[in-house]
């Protein structure tokens, strides 16, 4: 097409600016720096986001709860474990990867990172863990941090005993018929077993285990324990809550005792929830993930519930019901404007409760005290399913 036809057309050539030929500006080299995060406070948390829809994406967020804020992130791939050391001086993370990405060589690493600057401090490859959807107690911490406990399935139930200051596995302690890890003290931790008997590892100076069991307190197939009820390895309390709501206080250590179990429902002035042989009966009953919390210095229990038959021990929670652990009854029940599979607490004398709207990937920061929403993170992650604060 020419000129003369562009103009006919009634468009006009104009003249380029005088400034097209001129300099383009210099652009500043980009810099790369190491950034330190903010002191830890007791409002500063791990949030574990396993990512269920590709969950070799899983990773753990440090947030600012006080003011909503996202700090950093860690990857924390496949199903992985996290625990927070009690000073929040470091955390520890289980996870599994692929040599090839989906195949090659396996390796089950445990990786200590430095809080404050999220710089990997150790990196080991482990024998084996188990790779399973990611359970608190699958990992556990003695109360001095002086160890690690790596629960495994690999051939058979085992858990690897990890010294975290030189970051080598000692022992491989075989637990058959028993899983998972609540630790107790500086040098032993129990599993909960299929007989219903808790099995007590006490790690003894010579560095070989003893195991004891306790007399059996519960009926797996009857009414079972929630793999995710709080313990603390400071003191060796336990709080296994059942699917009905049965809550079995239990003073952890080489001769586990296990009190005579109280009720969520009759705390609570309801009547005890039937188990699995009354299965279709509707009542409030205990559910979700990370389904109960312990305040430690408060000696409250903060546990989600709903409406629903036995088997919906899975079902979110539409309310957190808060407990006295001293006198078993409920304190305050919160309704919840978002059902949530995951409950959390600080544990400073001023805490806060977490829960997650399990569709949007909201994280909800809340007063425990009294259940007012303060802060909603919007879609801070996929699939939240537990916290670690410090102290915890």
């Amino acid at each position: 097409m020419g000129l003369s036809t562009l103009l006919a057309g009634g468009i006009a050539l104009l003249a380029l600016p005088a400034f097209a030929g001129a300099a383009e500006p210099i652009l500043q080299t980009e810099q790369s720096d190491v950034a330190t995060l903010p002191a830890w406070g007791p409002h500063t948390i791990l949030v574990v986001d396993a990512v269920y829809t590709h969950n070799k994406d899983g990773r753990a967020y440090v947030v600012d709860a006080d003011k909503g804020k996202l700090l950093g992130m860690v990857q924390a791939a496949y199903n992985a474990n996290v625990l927070l050391a009690p000073d929040a001086s470091r955390f520890f993370v289980a996870e599994t990867t692929w040599a090839r990405g989906n195949r090659g060589e396996r390796n089950d690493l445990l990786v200590e990172y430095n809080a404050n600057t999220l710089g990997i401090t150790a990196d080991e490859k482990l024998p084996s863990r188990a790779l399973v959807t990611p359970k608190r107690n699958n990992l556990g911490l003695s109360a001095d941090v002086s160890r690690a406990y790596v629960y495994q399935m690999s051939p058979s139930n085992a858990v690897e005993v990890v010294d975290t200051k030189t970051h080598t596995v000692t022992q491989t302690v075989d637990i058959p018929g028993c899983a998972l890890v609540y630790p107790w003290g500086n040098d032993g931790f129990s599993s909960l077993c299929a007989d219903g008997t808790l099995a007590n590892v006490h790690l003894e100076a010579d560095g070989k285990p003893a195991m004891t069991h306790s007399p059996a307190f519960f009926e797996p197939d009857h009414d079972g324990i929630f793999e995710q009820s709080p313990s603390s390895s400071k003191d060796g309390k336990a709080y296994f809550i059942s699917y009905s709501g049965l809550v079995y206080e239990t003073q952890l250590g080489a001769q586990a005792v296990v009190s005579k179990p109280w009720s969520l429902q009759e705390g609570a002035g309801l009547k005890a929830a039937p188990a699995a042989d009354k299965p279709l009966e509707v009542t409030w009953r205990p559910g979700g993930w990370q389904m109960s919390a312990l305040h430690k210095s408060d000696h409250t229990l903060y546990v989600l519930m709903h409406r629903g038959t036995f088997w919906t021990h899975k079902e979110a929670g539409t309310e957190v019901w808060v407990y006295d652990t001293t006198t078993h009854k409920r304190l305050r029940r919160m309704p919840l404007a978002k059902a949530s599979t995951m409950v959390g607490v600080t544990q400073d004398a001023n805490p806060l409760m977490f829960t997650a709207d399990e569709e949007t990937g909201d994280f909800i920061i809340s007063d425990a005290r009294t259940g007012k929403v303060l802060r909603v993170m919007k879609a801070l992650g996929t699939s939240l399913i537990f916290t670690a604060a410090p102290g915890e």
